[in-house]
């Protein structure tokens, strides 16, 4: 069971959200809350698997609530749930520590995707928003290429496609569990934190 965390000042928000984590029989929601402040607090309390962050929060933002969650706990999976997918508020909430950006109007079974997603170790990320991370690194972080070996590189590949590790498994006829072995042994040695930067790395060397 995924425990997830609703963190959104608009109580309707809320509630809808609610509903739809509880619909999931794989789901359930460890606690609500309207501030950044209250978010910290019930994240410490509850320890959620995944926390669905708003940013635009009064008193604390989603942003430095972001960034206290996961300084206490590493752990952690925040998923940025937001109304603005620019880059004046996509930027900051990776800097902070965030697993995934999704904008509000995405479909509910997206929705739901994602939190199954980030709760597995990956990164959920709209195609539109990991085409921007990617382009802007690819022009402004240059980095040496590490020693992959010929499995791994092509896995790499796969992410810099923006597969998911399911997807990935059906491609390669692997179980999940060995893509996910092979692409953690890929991030220890590019030294990828997610597979956003594993992806952005992907296509800075030429895998993707």
């Amino acid at each position: 069971m995924t425990a997830v965390l609703l963190v959104d000042d608009q109580e309707l928000v809320r509630a809808g959200l609610r509903m739809l984590c509880r619909s999931a029989p794989d789901l359930s929601v460890a606690g609500e809350a309207a501030t950044g402040a209250a978010a910290v607090r019930l994240a410490r309390e509850t320890r959620p698997d995944v926390v669905l962050m708003d940013l635009h929060l009064p008193g604390m933002d989603g942003i430095e609530a972001t960034r206290r969650i996961l300084a206490a706990d590493p752990g952690a999976r925040v998923v940025v749930l937001t109304t603005f997918d620019d880059d004046d508020h996509l930027y900051p909430a990776l800097e902070a520590g965030a697993s995934g950006f999704l904008a509000k109007g995405c479909p509910p079974p997206r929705l739901l995707a994602a939190i199954r997603q980030a709760a597995g170790g990956e990164s959920p990320f709209s195609p539109d928003v990991l085409r921007r991370l990617v382009a802007r690194a690819v022009t402004t972080r240059p980095a040496a290429a590490a020693d992959l070996t010929p499995r791994e590189r092509e896995l790499v590949h796969l992410v810099g496609t923006g597969l998911t590790n399911e997807q990935i498994a059906q491609a390669t006829h692997l179980a999940v569990t060995t893509v996910k072995s092979y692409l953690a042994n890929a991030m220890a040695r590019t030294g990828a934190r997610n597979r956003v930067q594993l992806a952005v790395y992907a296509v800075r060397h030429g895998l993707a």
